[in-house]
């Protein structure tokens, strides 16, 4: 087993830190600081991405490799939906999010990464039409659900559940306009499925409704058929 090194310092983790008391004093004069940061890079996100429209962001893990049949299946869709006009949308880091990123190119559309500074496993891929840098998760996920039409969701671990939950609580309390949620790869998806279903809906924690925010998938073609018929029936320009 690979031994994992000690993260080093970023600015989130700095900004989520509770301060000890003999920090207080100079951890105060330097949060309005940070709040200005923070503001800047919501601007700097909303300018690069002002011109674009209906997007398709694509999530799975960093760690799945060159090849692996879900690295292929990203990396299809993703040049399907670029040949639709669908702009693409990852976290443009390796795995998952290379291959959406590089099928984007393939299918000659346009190719965004939201990058997000990490201590570990996350640097840029090379496929990237428009590259930004982030500091701080939550400001990234501003960006990735006010530019989307759609979240596609391959498999992968706790940051994929992140993103595939944040967007899940989002639709479920209407706080953004409904979009299309897909998972790819049933036989991944199958136990959090049952979970949602059988622990969550019986105990009546969520609305029958509410299971019907995700949609399965088990091929590039039926999420593209997914994303274009939303895309029809909510009126949104054509993209072909």
């Amino acid at each position: 087993m690979k031994k994992r090194t000690k993260p080093a310092v970023h600015e989130d983790r700095e900004l989520l830190r509770t301060p000890r008391q003999e920090e207080r004093k100079d951890f105060t004069s330097k949060d309005p600081w940070r709040a200005l940061r923070i503001l800047g890079e919501v601007v700097d996100g909303f300018d690069a991405l002002h011109d674009v429209f209906g997007a398709v962001s694509i999530f799975g893990s960093a760690r799945t490799p060159v090849g692996h049949p879900h690295y292929e299946a990203a990396r299809t869709t993703a040049r399907m939906l670029a040949e639709k006009g669908f702009p693409i949308v990852s976290g443009g880091g390796p795995g998952i999010m290379e291959a959406a990123n590089r099928g984007a190119q393939e299918g000659r559309g346009l190719s965004v990464g939201c990058n997000i500074e990490l201590p570990f496993e996350q640097a840029p891929n090379p496929y990237q039409d428009i590259s930004l840098e982030f500091r701080y998760f939550f400001v990234r996920k501003l960006m990735f659900v006010k530019y989307s039409t759609a979240f596609v969701i391959f498999p992968g671990g706790f940051g994929t559940m992140d993103e595939l939950f944040e967007a899940l609580t989002l639709a479920q309390t209407h706080t953004i306009e409904q979009f299309p949620i897909v998972l790819f790869d049933g036989a991944y998806w199958k136990p959090l499925l049952q979970f949602i279903e059988k622990s969550m809906l019986r105990a009546k924690n969520i609305s029958p409704e509410d299971v019907h925010l995700i949609k399965l998938c088990s091929a590039p073609e039926e999420i593209i058929e997914t994303v274009i018929t939303f895309c029809a029936k909510n009126s949104h320009p054509e993209t072909s």
